[in-house]
């Protein structure tokens, strides 16, 4: 039987001594831009990610649920319509035309209309999905398993981040996240179409968007437009794996 994931803060707590960091972790003191505070945050968010993959089985679940259980609602987090004519485009056509590139360091490049994802084997889960804002939702969601699209694609061996680029564009950027292949390889992580049986809404991230089960809510990349496979994250952004993370120093790990 799989074992289900534990709350962070519970594994924190086993790992001894790492829970009296908890209160240097917060992403929005304007403290956090000293130098010293956020090496500190650095080695804490390190720390972290050591104990949970030392304490816990590579492929352990995040917890699941019924269909009782979903929200009456499942809101939007961060973008609700990325701006631009090109993204309405693509919306007032059903996205019939979107592609999903997927490159880096492959064998096999790939460009994945939405009709090729959804021949892919699919894979329904009911999860809750945790915002670092302080709220959560529960939601059925169905989609590819992402390992099923990099076994497909061909990973090198040298690969050890999977980026997800993004249509939303936040100021002068556009989103983008990342994680390490035993998180991109995980059975719970899938690139999701539909949300409680129906195609994704676009305030929901559609076409598509990352589900990555055992992180917070900012690592579930929405509107993606592509997947590479990295041996490192410097020259992506500002260099730590995401839009907020290069930004205002959220953690790159974000597990719960």
């Amino acid at each position: 039987m799989n074992r289900i994931l534990m709350p962070r803060r519970q594994l924190i707590a086993r790992a001894g001594g790492i829970a009296a960091t908890l209160p240097l972790l917060s992403a929005c003191d304007a403290i956090n831009e000293a130098p010293a505070v956020r090496k500190i945050l650095s080695m804490g968010e390190e720390m972290n990610r050591a104990s949970q993959r030392a304490l816990m089985d590579r492929d352990a679940l995040a917890g699941e649920f019924t269909r009782a259980d979903l929200s009456p609602t499942f809101r939007s987090n961060g973008t609700r319509l990325p701006p631009g004519e090109d993204y309405a485009a693509h919306a007032a056509r059903a996205f019939a035309d979107w592609r999903i590139r997927v490159g880096g360091l492959v064998t096999r490049p790939l460009s994945l209309s939405m009709a090729d994802i959804r021949a892919m084997p699919q894979r329904t889960q009911i999860t809750r999905h945790d915002c670092v804002e302080g709220w959560s939702a529960i939601g059925e969601w169905t989609g590819p398993q992402l390992r099923r699209v990099l076994a497909a694609a061909g990973v090198r061996d040298g690969a050890r981040y999977i980026v997800f680029r993004c249509a939303d564009r936040i100021g002068d950027a556009l989103y983008y996240e990342s994680c390490d292949m035993v998180d991109a390889l995980h059975p719970q992580t899938i690139l999701a179409w539909a949300l409680n049986g129906a195609v994704l809404p676009i305030a929901n991230g559609a076409p598509l968007r990352l589900r990555i089960e055992r992180q917070l809510g900012y690592k579930h990349a929405k509107y993606l437009t592509g997947i590479d496979a990295v041996a490192s994250l410097d020259g992506i952004g500002a260099g730590k794996g995401g839009y907020w993370e290069d930004r205002v120093d959220y953690e790159w790990y974000a597990g719960i």
